[in-house]
């Protein structure tokens, strides 16, 4: 996803960051509960905070 082009649907700015999260928090596939999943990457507004964007580092992993 490109951070430049977007625009926040709650305040309007184009300024974003990514963030991460992993640990105990990733995303496993259901019907796989021993597989170590994938870290999630956030889009942020660095306005406001709003979620632009969520996705898997690791989508290999849901095949």
């Amino acid at each position: 996803m490109e951070n430049n082009k977007l625009i926040c649907k709650a305040c309007g700015g184009n300024s974003f960051g990514e963030g991460k999260l992993d640990g105990y928090a990733a995303l496993r596939p259901v019907n796989n509960i021993f597989s170590s999943g994938s870290p999630l990457i956030y889009t942020v507004c660095q306005n406001c905070g709003e979620i632009a964007s969520i996705k898997a580092a690791k989508p290999q992993k849901f095949k």
